[in-house]
């Protein structure tokens, strides 16, 4: 993660306090998921296991949400650089890939339902559609603060201010982390089997 540290007038450095809430909501959240994790290796030792291979929807969501992360990327650099037209392309492409990231997911559950996994099933389909669930929860919220990074970068006159530019670095950082957690929890739905 990129530290920014601003200077409290007292000669020292301090982290700002917004990007400080969101480093321990994300702690917070890999604990969550941490939980879930670790339910489904104790649920699985349990025996009467379903065994099946998640749906290519899966693994083409994945390669969306890590050319989303690297357009959020782009979009804070062009922002930094006062570069607007490319600031303004990565907002709207960034949002659209993570709405592709959704609609691929969903697209995932209908192909897991139509091959019988269903959530009253197995306990092993009923895991994905848990972690896979709360995690397109946490992708909306993203999508959400980047539905606002889109109304203020159209709305608003093009000026990146420190705040502007602390506000756009901590959405990118949240959809940074969703994007690295879908990661680590797509490679352990593949493998931990």
């Amino acid at each position: 993660m990129d530290i920014s540290l601003q200077n409290n007038g007292e000669g020292s450095t301090t982290i700002h306090p917004l990007k400080f809430a969101l480093w321990i909501s994300l702690a917070s959240i890999s604990m969550m998921f941490a939980g879930f994790m670790s339910a489904y290796m104790v649920r699985q030792a349990a025996g009467n296991w379903f065994e099946f291979s998640l749906p290519s929807y899966f693994l083409a969501s994945t390669l969306v949400i890590l050319a989303s992360s690297l357009t959020a990327h782009f979009t804070v650099v062009s922002f930094r650089k006062t570069r607007e037209v490319y600031y303004k392309v990565g907002l709207g492409v960034t949002f659209l890939l993570g709405i592709v990231f959704v609609v691929l997911q969903y697209q995932g559950w209908l192909a897991m339902q139509s091959s019988g996994i269903d959530l009253k099933g197995n306990p092993s389909g009923a895991f994905v559609y848990l972690i896979s669930g709360v995690h397109v929860a946490h992708v909306l919220a993203g999508l959400a603060a980047w539905t606002m990074a889109l109304v203020q970068g159209f709305g608003l006159k093009f000026r990146p201010t420190y705040k502007r530019i602390n506000r756009l670095e901590i959405t990118a950082q949240y959809w940074h982390y969703v994007d690295l957690l879908w990661v680590v929890l797509f490679l352990f739905l593949t493998y931990y089997r």
